[in-house]
């Protein structure tokens, strides 16, 4: 918006960045949450040490990208009325990008560690090769593409850009 103060650019890029991570959180913890019921399963035992090592990947990582999408909640707890919003919402931006990929890494040895269990090694490297590149290209090479302003791949449709989103 043109016509908005820095004060008021600054809430309202935090509103946004609170609301993208409002839909990642609730998928983390979904994910967090199963991954601590995991070792308490019968099947848990026959996991060779790889696959133990895939485990605890996912489930630290799980926990890292929860801690970073709670983060801005609780810093803006810690700094409300203190005069600093806008180093929270670029500190904010920066946690979303280390949830992210934090994500990215608990998701991908999450589904190896399945599929080694169910079928072997080499399906389960394939496929953690794959899903690692969908989530590295849509989540970060695609709007790393747009910011330098090739929008020959942005998918075509209608672009409305700001220089503060």
């Amino acid at each position: 918006m043109k016509n908005e103060s820095h004060e008021e650019r600054a809430d309202r890029n935090f509103v946004e960045l609170l609301q993208g991570a409002r839909v990642a959180v609730t998928g983390v913890q979904v994910l967090f949450a199963f991954l601590l019921t995991v070792p308490f399963s019968p099947g848990f035992v026959k996991l060779d040490q790889t696959d133990r090592w895939l485990y605890f990947a996912a489930l630290v990582s799980a926990a890292v990208a929860s801690i970073c999408y709670i983060a801005p909640t609780a810093q803006h707890r810690v700094l409300f009325r203190q005069g600093h919003k806008e180093r929270l919402v670029r500190r904010s931006n920066t946690y979303g990008l280390l949830g992210a990929l934090a994500l990215v890494v608990s998701m991908t040895t999450a589904t190896m560690l399945v599929i080694d269990y169910l079928f072997h090694s080499t399906l389960a490297w394939i496929t953690a090769g794959i899903l690692a590149g969908l989530a590295a290209w849509t989540w970060f090479g695609q709007p790393a593409l747009d910011r330098r302003g090739d929008q020959s791949s942005s998918g075509g449709g209608i672009s409305v850009s700001s220089r503060d989103d």
